[in-house]
């Protein structure tokens, strides 16, 4: 048996495109890629399942990878950036004020976030901090808050 003896309908195939796309989606999580590509492939399937030949199965595989590319990736990828005001958990505390309570250095210090203790460091190396000093947090790595003038 050769690979010309075997017989599979086109919207099978598309559809097995479709779901090793989708596959790949999952392992490249934050590009957003492969997913819309992926909905071209069904509908190309659904143009084969009707009986449209390879010709109409690629132009609906091409025109919907260019529309689905050019209008789900960006609305995908904006809301992988949220706004500070629709941010939770640490990430919300990312750009926030902050105050020190205790001096921050590269070994130690405490800052006090929104009523709330924090650990912190200098973000830029060699930075010091002394009681009273209002600051930023630039990053929260663990429970430690990352600060800068």
């Amino acid at each position: 048996m050769t690979y010309d003896d075997i017989d599979m309908p086109d919207w099978l195939i598309w559809a097995i495109v479709a779901v090793g796309l989708a596959v790949g989606e999952i392992f490249t999580p934050g590009l957003f890629f492969l997913g819309p590509v992926a909905l071209a492939a069904v509908a190309a399937g659904v143009a084969a399942a009707l009986g449209g030949g390879a010709v109409l199965q690629l132009i609906f595989f091409i025109a919907g990878s260019l529309a689905s590319l050019a209008f789900l990736r960006p609305l995908a990828r904006a809301h992988l950036h949220l706004p500070a005001v629709l941010r939770t958990g640490t990430a919300a505390l990312v750009g926030t004020r902050a105050t020190v309570l205790q001096r921050v250095d590269a070994s130690s210090g405490l800052v006090r976030i929104g009523g709330e203790q924090w650990t912190a460091r200098p973000y830029m190396e060699g930075e010091v901090f002394d009681e009273g000093t209002q600051v930023e947090v630039a990053e929260i790595k663990g429970a430690t808050a990352l600060i800068y003038k």
